[in-house]
């Protein structure tokens, strides 16, 4: 399904904005990139997508498979990974290989490497770094809304709301072409109201700027929420009619006075009251969260105290207005949908549904009964490795946890101890580093496929080009996996090099079965083909028939729970996991900055994208430990240190760190971070830990 043309219009390979761009190939064989005037992006491209292309003939690209570190041929590294895989099964169990993928990769290949795990390797072991992103927002939309898109409205209507409300995303930074609906929004006249313990490039344009200390969300959630209630501004017909479990919300927000709520966040009373007023006044009010509220220890009841508070002012399912939450990698949303997490099948089905089981493996053409039960968690995955009746072997793909991962000094030592470690991807990334075997896979501007954006959009990623000499793709090595493991489709043997029929490596066959697998599932993609995408700038799931529109805007009529009712549930403020003490008498936050992306595997690589680790602290904070900016600084906590220059800045707290994380070595931030998970989303808590700072002396 190559296209032939010189020239395709595809989208950006970075974050879930997904913003459409042309490229084009030059006689000389240069790949040069143009902005596409799409849904999305309006026609803006932010620099890493302006400098994309460079990653397509950078020198340091992987071209040959490596083997212990040595060139190999594709056969010598398939038969190394089939015979260890075979050696730890055989010694170990099937769960002892385990699948770590992405949120970067396309939904055909999640799709296929939850398949993949399932029936070739017939391993419960798979989980993805997605739960690193999303998976706290995602878990609270399916409890409260029984569905999780992270945007269940169109973008456009951001700029539309009379107020917004912004909790911890920088999307100045993050995502710049989405930064310009929050320019149209204020200049409308509408109010914007941003909530970080920064003051972002993103909260200094905002009306008003909440500062509060790190882990206190959830509290400044709840005293929203008991202004609205002791002012009467909530809507007591859309409650009645659209919720259950009002009442007991209300009487736990009761105990979240403003005063308190002050004094657990920081934040003034009457900052608290201008925010609750402003979203009860408006026509049309939009609640939006992201990682800095979701990436905790309790992110699940972060997220639902303000779906709450949405819910009590009447605004999901009225038009440009509700609550929504921020993906955040390029296909955040259709990686989570389709099996690569470690308790769900394609569809967003649960993989512990009989019925939902009989479904995909019917697909498949396997045994219900054959098909694993849930997995551990991505933390959990990676830290049982190597451990006593953990995985003993492990296959990566599109992820790089030696820097993503928190804690990841043992994280890195756990991969280290397997006895086989086996990474797909483009450069030596860190975690590619230490392994056994690298395979050599194709990028973005080379293979065809989809993606599913913030607001649900199913895109097209058209290949410009095929990938060069001796390098995969990703679905190629799976489909050849499978097949030298002996397993297709239906669980029986094949022989020789005989390719398996159950696993394709052409991305057009496998979104085909990746639709009959989605049908009827939450996320239902059956009503999705490449050609209505192609025609239609994306379509929006749920779509259930080719001869029915998508359906861009949700919750209109009722919600996809049992009694069409969305679920009010109570939740209460609690500590983050690691306070503050003496020895460690500050909070590091952590997060990503303008010129560079997730790990930083792709953009470190990249000239034009400036930039390297540091830590900001404010200036009370420099001037007591005789800190002067630019000075290099030692940041320690419980798990590990790091050390980078100081930057001096009025824009953060003075209790409070900051550090951004896509920088490996001596500069890795997730060094610091904790392991302490939200109960129930499984998310680490990255936004906050306790530490301490000191310089470097000579």
């Amino acid at each position: 399904m190559l296209e032939s043309a010189r020239e395709v219009a595809t989208h950006c390979p970075y974050c879930a904005l997904q913003c459409g761009m042309t490229l084009r190939e030059t006689p000389q064989g240069r790949v040069e990139v143009a902005a596409r005037d799409f849904p999305t992006n309006r026609g803006g491209l932010c620099q890493k997508g302006w400098t994309s292309a460079e990653l397509l003939d950078h020198p340091e690209r992987l071209t040959t498979p490596l083997l212990k570190g040595q060139p190999a041929t594709w056969d010598e590294a398939y038969d190394f990974i089939v015979d260890g895989v075979r050696r730890v099964q055989d010694a170990h169990g099937r769960d002892a290989v385990a699948v770590f993928g992405g949120g970067g990769l396309t939904n055909e290949k999640a799709y296929t490497l939850g398949k993949f795990a399932r029936v070739a390797l017939r391993t419960a072991n798979i989980d993805y770094n997605g739960r690193f992103c999303m998976s706290s927002a995602a878990a609270a939309g399916n409890r409260s809304f029984g569905i999780d898109r992270g945007l269940p409205f169109p973008m456009a209507d951001i700029a539309e709301a009379d107020t917004l409300l912004l909790i911890g995303a920088n999307v100045a930074e993050t995502m710049p072409p989405f930064a310009r609906y929050l320019t149209e929004q204020r200049q409308r006249g509408g109010t914007q109201i941003v909530v970080d313990p920064r003051a972002t490039p993103t909260a200094r344009a905002a009306t008003l700027h909440l500062q509060p200390t790190p882990g206190t969300d959830l509290a400044l959630a709840l005293g929203l929420l008991h202004i609205v209630v002791a002012e009467g501004l909530t809507d007591p017909a859309y409650l009645a009619e659209r919720t259950t479990g009002w009442d007991a919300v209300r009487k736990t927000a009761a105990g979240y006075w403003p005063a308190r709520v002050e004094l657990l966040t920081g934040v003034p009373v009457a900052d608290l009251e201008a925010t609750a007023r402003a979203l009860a006044a408006a026509d049309r009010a939009i609640i939006l969260t992201a990682r800095g509220a979701e990436q905790h220890a309790k992110g699940v009841d972060t997220v639902t105290a303000f779906i709450n508070l949405a819910l009590a002012l009447g605004l999901p399912g009225r038009p440009g207005s509700g609550y929504g939450c921020l993906t955040g990698q390029g296909n955040g949303q259709g990686g989570r949908e389709h099996g690569q997490k470690a308790d769900q099948l394609p569809g967003y089905r649960k993989i512990d549904d009989p019925a939902a089981r009989a479904h995909v493996a019917a697909v498949w053409g396997v045994d219900p009964d054959s098909i694993p039960g849930p997995g551990l968690s991505a933390y959990e995955l990676l830290d049982a490795l190597g451990q006593l009746g953990g995985p003993k072997a492990m296959l990566v793909f599109g992820s790089n946890p030696v820097v993503s991962a928190p804690r990841a000094a043992r994280i890195t030592e756990r991969l280290k101890s397997l006895d086989l470690l086996v990474v797909c991807d483009f450069f030596l990334s860190e975690t590619a580093a230490i392994a056994d075997v690298v395979l050599p896979v194709a990028q973005w501007a080379e293979e065809d496929g989809t993606m599913t954006n913030l607001e649900g959009r199913v895109l097209r990623r058209r290949a410009l080009r095929k990938p060069p000499p001796g390098i995969g793709t990703d679905l190629a090595v799976m489909a050849e996996l499978a097949s030298r493991l002996g397993r297709t489709g239906d669980g029986r043997s094949v022989t020789g090099g005989e390719r398996s029929g159950g696993f394709s490596a052409e991305p057009y066959a496998v979104f085909e079965e990746l639709r009959r697998a989605t049908a009827g599932g939450v996320a239902d993609y059956a009503g999705v083909t490449w050609e209505r995408v192609d025609a239609e700038n994306g379509v929006f799931w749920p779509c259930p028939a080719a001869d029915r529109a998508g359906t861009p805007r949700l919750f209109e009529e009722s919600f996809p729970t049992p009694d069409g009712r969305a679920r009010m549930i109570a939740v209460e403020h609690r500590p983050v996991a690691e306070e503050i003490d003496a020895e460690y008498p500050l909070y590091l936050t952590t997060g990503r900055v303008l010129a560079q992306y997730q790990s930083g595997a792709q953009t470190r690589r990249i000239a034009a994208l400036p930039g390297g680790p540091f830590v900001e602290l404010h200036p009370d904070l420099a001037e007591r430990l005789g800190i002067d900016d630019g000075d290099p600084v030692r940041v320690l906590s419980r798990r590990g240190e790091m050390t980078a220059p100081a930057r001096v800045v009025t824009t953060i707290r003075p209790d409070t760190l900051f550090a951004p994380f896509h920088y490996s070595g001596t500069g890795r931030a997730n060094s610091l971070t904790g392991d302490a998970l939200d109960p129930i989303s499984r998310m680490p808590e990255f936004k906050v830990c306790a530490v301490r700072i000191e310089p470097v002396t000579p």
